[in-house]
């Protein structure tokens, strides 16, 4: 349940997300498949710190919105660098430095004409 006012203005938290549309890393397999569907991921790489649970809250929010025209994939466990087994893979990676937030990820979206979720 959204809460807003009378107005019908959106007032904060808590926000209703619904289910959490953000994939979690399992294997190269899983991240391969992931890239074949041809839509854009974003994919964070989380560490533990006093960042983490703002992080994980913003990329719960940003999934919901752009789902499903945007993946989100959080990989929290690198693993070993240098593993021979893994394929290396050509994707273009865009920079992004902007707010990370919901409003910084709609921005980016946004400047590289990548279709969100309220996109008809």
């Amino acid at each position: 349940m959204n809460h807003k006012t009378d107005a019908g203005y959106y007032t904060g938290y808590p926000k209703d997300l619904g289910p959490s549309r953000v994939i979690h890393f399992t294997s190269e397999r899983n991240f391969v498949d992931l890239l074949h569907e041809g839509l854009p991921v974003v994919v964070a790489f989380t560490i533990r710190s006093n960042y983490t649970e703002h992080l994980d809250k913003v990329l719960e929010e940003a999934a919901a919105e752009f789902y499903p025209h945007v993946k989100f994939m959080r990989v929290a466990n690198q693993g070993r660098v240098a593993d021979p087994n893994i394929t290396k893979y050509n994707v273009k990676v865009m920079p992004f430095n902007y707010d990370v937030s919901p409003y910084g990820f709609r921005e980016i979206f946004k400047r590289y004409g990548i279709r969100t979720s309220d996109t008809k």
